[in-house]
């Protein structure tokens, strides 16, 4: 057990994938310490989905495999509240908790993606389910009127987690294919959605997508 490490936790309503951002307000004592701590020590903290209970009041059951995050900017309010923006660095599984602080403390070890055989036919389906995401943004924005030119990224696991992010999908889905370890089967999941909404985008319907989604979300650093 020397090899886990001791990871502050956050509890949330949400599922957050590596490379997305995700802004938060922290109003809550416990998490203001926790926050606070973060950035004194310049250390990132994990969010996990609620398996039971709530964000506030009593702590909650979280599900074992999260993101660790790193905070990126801060504002202060007088009465002590902070706004954070953090993004999503790697994931890690928790093996046990820590309910003795006033937050959810995890010793957390990595989640370890399997290696993907770089071979002709994966390369296909990478460039083709790229070329899918790319017909889907530029729909978006041109039932609004707008033309762009989108470029995700080439690693194909960054590439698996901007699609997860960029699609509308429930959080036990996204929390599945954050727990999965397999690059291709996340992208063989997603594959149907992503054609789904790419026909959905073709109807009437509008659906607004900012240009901070396009910075944030398909050209994760």
């Amino acid at each position: 057990m020397d090899h886990l490490e001791e990871l502050p936790l956050f509890p949330l309503n949400t599922v957050l994938f590596p490379y997305a951002q995700l802004q938060l307000h922290i109003f809550e004592e416990r998490y203001r310490e926790m926050v606070n701590r973060c950035l004194e020590m310049d250390a990132p903290f994990g969010i996990v989905l609620i398996r039971t209970g709530g964000e506030v009041g009593e702590t909650a059951e979280p599900y074992l495999v999260g993101t660790a995050v790193r905070i990126v900017t801060v504002h202060r309010y007088d009465d002590g509240r902070i706004d954070i923006q953090v993004v999503g660095e790697r994931r890690f599984r928790v093996r046990s908790l820590d309910e003795t602080s006033a937050y959810l403390v995890g010793r957390v070890e990595p989640v370890i993606e399997l290696e993907l055989e770089e071979n002709y036919e994966n390369g296909e389906v990478l460039a083709r389910v790229r070329d899918e995401c790319q017909a889907l943004v530029q729909k978006r924005f041109e039932q609004q009127g707008f033309s762009v030119r989108v470029v995700f990224p080439q690693d194909p696991v960054a590439l698996s987690f901007t699609i997860a992010n960029l699609l509308s999908i429930n959080n036990l889905e996204k929390q599945a294919l954050l727990e999965t370890t397999d690059t291709l089967e996340r992208i063989q999941t997603l594959r149907p959605l992503l054609q789904r909404q790419i026909l959905e985008a073709k109807g009437p319907g509008y659906f607004r997508l900012s240009s901070d989604m396009i910075r944030d979300e398909l050209f994760p650093n």
